[in-house]
């Protein structure tokens, strides 16, 4: 499979994109690992109902982090599909995957009716 749906221009603005939320995710990655941290359980300095409050904010912290992981990795999947060629076109049917999908969610590797399937 080529790009040839796609032209240069809007293949060059999809990695832009894809390039700059790589960026945002390894930064919010990078900044959350205190809050990932286990929650001491210091009952001189913290109440009871501050340590399940810590524990929740823990707990928010880990599945942030591993919705961000998640995500870094479909965009390293749709980078590497974009240097083989095969960016742009859908995982399930091969049909080509519309600009403006792309646009709005760069990493989607499902065109919008394999999606739609997918969820029902």
């Amino acid at each position: 499979m080529s790009t040839a749906e796609l032209n240069q221009q809007q293949l060059g603005e999809l990695k832009d994109l894809l390039l700059a939320r790589r960026a945002e995710l390894e930064a919010q990655l990078a900044s959350g690992d205190e809050a990932t941290q286990p929650v001491t359980l210091d009952q001189q300095s913290v109440g009871r109902v501050s340590r399940i409050d810590a524990i929740q904010q823990q707990q928010m912290a880990l599945a942030n982090r591993q919705q961000a992981t998640r995500l870094m990795q479909r965009i390293e999947l749709s980078l590497r599909r974009i240097a083989s060629g095969e960016y742009g076109f859908c995982l399930q049917c091969a049909e080509p995957i519309g600009f403006a999908r792309l646009q709005a969610q760069p990493f989607a590797s499902l065109c919008l009716d394999c999606q739609s399937a997918s969820e029902s």
